[in-house]
């Protein structure tokens, strides 16, 4: 008599194990992520993977298990930020002023690179295993080109301007330091401005953005 009623007892915890499993599956998967994305943004991708499973509260073998290689993880780490440079590329391109176009898409990536320096870093890398990064990359690429070409056109954009340009300021803004995120972006804004200048065919030496105070500036620099 006891038998059925120890046997659908034993049914119910069975048939639940696989959900719970799958939750707690879900749930170190985005406390590695979450991690990750913490430690590439302040330190860049040279960050261990032990030391994203520490910060994380999980094992290595269980970061192994969900993220094989590191590239896997940047890559997955940094799938928003890669949509969000899209999008800043795909407005820059649908702006009927295509210098105006290519200023917005300058400031924004800059500021969006300045926010998080690992997906600098994941962006300029040649990593063959980041797939979706280099696709993401070689779209960017080429749709800054077109746009470029529509600027040089419109006598806006110096003649002489190639994309590596674009790519030594993206590799310099990686550079800026500062004391917070807040000034960090700050002067990002204000080294897209001047190479904004440097870019455009007949500068007009528009005002700058406000200065930030960085920790290497003398102080009565600001």
């Amino acid at each position: 008599m006891d038998a059925p009623v120890r046997l659908g007892k034993v049914r119910v915890v069975t048939d639940r194990l696989p959900h719970t499993l799958r939750s707690d599956a879900l749930d170190n998967r985005e406390r590695i992520l979450d991690a990750a994305r913490a430690l590439f943004s302040t330190d860049g991708l040279d960050v261990p993977m032990r030391e994203v499973a520490r910060r994380a509260g999980v094992g290595p073998a269980t970061l192994y298990r969900r993220f094989p290689t590191k590239q896997m993880l940047v890559a997955e780490a940094f799938a928003d930020q890669l949509n969000a440079c899209r999008a800043i590329v795909d407005e820059g391109c649908a702006d009927p002023d295509p210098w105006r176009g290519l200023c917005l898409v300058i400031e924004r990536i800059c500021e969006l690179h300045a926010r998080d320096r690992g997906f600098t870093e994941a962006f300029l890398s040649t990593y063959p295993e980041m797939k979706d990064v280099a696709a993401g990359r070689e779209y960017t690429v080429k749709a800054v080109a077109g746009l470029a070409q529509r600027a040089k056109e419109a006598g806006r954009l110096r003649s002489d301007f190639v994309l590596d340009d674009l790519i030594l300021v993206l590799m310099a803004n990686k550079g800026i330091r500062a004391a917070s995120t807040a000034a960090q972006v700050k002067a990002s804004r204000r080294f897209a401005a001047l190479a904004i200048q440097a870019f455009e065919a007949c500068p007009q030496h528009a005002p700058l953005p406000p200065a930030a105070r960085l920790g290497s500036a003398a102080p009565d620099s600001a």
